[in-house]
C-alpha cells in the first residue's frame, strides 16, 4: 500500500530533506520515513505540496507531460484586474519561453490564510491586491516570472490546488496521509474532472 502526504508548506522552507547551509527542510515536519516530493515548491512560496513513497505515483504527479493542474493564491503588488489575468491567460514571454495561465481571476477579498512570519513588505503609497491563478507547467519560479511580466510583482505565493486535492484547512507545517493501493487509479483521483 502506497502513501500519498499532502503538505503544506511553511514559508522559507526546502523541499527537500536535507540542506548543506543549515536552511529549514521537511524534515523538520515530515517523520515518515522514504517519502519523495513530487514536485517542487520553492523556498519563499508557501502552500500545497505532495510526497510519496511511491516511484511511480510521483512520476504521474510531477512529469511536465501528464500536465497536473496547480492552482496559486498569489498577492502581487499593485492592483490587479481582468485586463492583467486576459494578459496571463493569453501568455507572456519569459526567457525560457512563453507561458500561459488556464484560469486566472482577481480576487476581491484576500483569501483566508494564515499569518506569514516574517511578514510581507508594505508600501504605503503602493497597493497591493491577490488573484487566483491556475497553471499547468512547473518551471522554476514560473509564476512569479509570470506576474512580474504584466507589471505585478509577487509580494506572497501560496500553491492551493494541486489536481483536485486542495489545502483545505491545513495550517503551514501540518499534514494528512492518504493510502492507496494503486498509482494510477490515485492519480486519476487527482485529475479535475476525473472520477
Amino acid at each position: 500500500m502506497s502513501k500519498l502526504i499532502v503538505f503544506n508548506k511553511p514559508f522559507q522552507v526546502l523541499s527537500q530533506f536535507k540542506d548543506a547551509e543549515g536552511r529549514s527542510t521537511l524534515a523538520e515536519f515530515i517523520k515518515i520515513k522514504r517519502v519523495y516530493a513530487a514536485g517542487r515548491l520553492d523556498y519563499d512560496s508557501e502552500g500545497l505540496m505532495l510526497l510519496t513513497d511511491d516511484g511511480r505515483l510521483q512520476s504521474l504527479i510531477s512529469h511536465p507531460r501528464h500536465k497536473l493542474e496547480k492552482t496559486y493564491w498569489v498577492q502581487v503588488e499593485g492592483v490587479a484586474n481582468h485586463s492583467h489575468c486576459e494578459a496571463l491567460m493569453a501568455g507572456v514571454d519569459l526567457k525560457d519561453g512563453p507561458a500561459s495561465a488556464i484560469n486566472c481571476k482577481a480576487i476581491s477579498c484576500a483569501p483566508k490564510v494564515w499569518r506569514r512570519d516574517p511578514p510581507i513588505r508594505v508600501r504605503k503609497t503602493v497597493a497591493d491586491s491577490w488573484i487566483e491563478l491556475t497553471i499547468n507547467e512547473g518551471r522554476n519560479r514560473q509564476v512569479r516570472r509570470m506576474t512580474a511580466a504584466v507589471g505585478l510583482p509577487t509580494l506572497r505565493l501560496i500553491r492551493a490546488q494541486i489536481g483536485n486535492l486542495r489545502l483545505g484547512d491545513l495550517l503551514p507545517g501540518e499534514l494528512k496521509v492518504i493510502h492507496s493501493d494503486d498509482a494510477m487509479q490515485t492519480f486519476k483521483k487527482l485529475l479535475k474532472g476525473k472520477s
